[in-house]
């Protein structure tokens, strides 16, 4: 299994090293064929989450207690406040560990990325109760700057019609426009659109160039996920850039890919 590969204790400052145990990865780490052309073509999957030592339960539990614990300067809540959004999920406990080195989300990261790669940020994300519908966009344009770039959402809570799962138009990662080059109103219906659904601890994997966004939250609940983005190996990392507050306790805890991966 790639978390025991030893040849990534690298720092990732030797190019030589990153682009070897990039091999590693991409040998060791595939998804199934079907997998593969489904990123390809369509641009997401949705396919099930790592296991969580304790289960989605304890997961669950430890996401709240984090959300609740959280340092305002990592809590962000937007003019509308239809979301929240914490910063630094890398350094908020061990139930989080197994997230960003999930092996088929590693798999996804080398076929889309091609090369060398690693995390820019990982986050936690509630969206509220009565949330409207958010436009479609996309992360980054195709061919543009910051371009590849892979995205992901682990479902702490179900996804589905009802509490906003995220909608995808597929194939819009193999064009250059963005939905406000072409849409009339991003906000609305797309005739091409799926909402990417799923039992809690499931996770969705994306080419972050395919126009999406969340659907509408009709439920009385908050819908909970943890988001994380996967760029190339030189690029700049997000703002919340975990590299320069990593806490002892998690580098500790943590292996050689898991800190390849975090390029720490």
């Amino acid at each position: 299994m790639v978390s025991g590969v030893s040849a990534a204790r690298s720092r990732g400052t030797d190019l030589g090293k990153c682009a070897r145990v990039h091999d590693i990865i991409a040998s060791e780490s595939r998804l199934s064929s079907e997998l593969a052309r489904q990123l390809r073509d369509i641009g997401f999957i949705v396919i099930p989450g790592p296991i969580i030592p304790g289960g989605i339960e304890k997961l669950s539990a430890a996401y709240d207690r984090e959300v609740a614990n959280a340092d305002p300067k990592d809590v962000h809540t937007g003019r509308t406040r239809i979301n929240t959004r914490i910063d630094d999920f890398v350094n908020r406990g061990p139930e989080f560990d197994l997230i960003y080195i999930h092996p088929p989300l590693l798999a996804a990261c080398s076929q889309i990325i091609g090369g060398p790669f690693k995390l820019s940020g990982m986050r936690a994300r509630t969206l509220s109760p009565g949330a409207p519908i958010e436009r479609l966009h996309v992360d980054v344009c195709h061919h543009g700057d910051g371009w590849p770039l892979v995205g992901c959402i682990l479902m702490v809570d179900a996804f589905n019609e009802e509490n906003g799962a995220t909608r995808f138009v597929p194939g819009t990662h193999l064009q250059h426009e963005e939905p406000s080059e072409v849409m009339s109103d991003p906000h609305g219906d797309h005739a091409l659109e799926v909402q990417a659904c799923g039992p809690a601890g499931s996770m969705i994997i994306f080419n972050a160039s395919v126009w999406h966004g969340h659907g509408a939250n009709r439920s009385a609940k908050p819908r909970r996920s943890i988001q994380a983005h996967f760029v190339r190996r030189d690029a700049t990392p997000s703002s919340d850039d975990h590299t320069g507050r990593m806490r002892p306790e998690t580098l500790r805890r943590i292996g050689d890919m898991a800190k390849y991966v975090l390029s720490v």
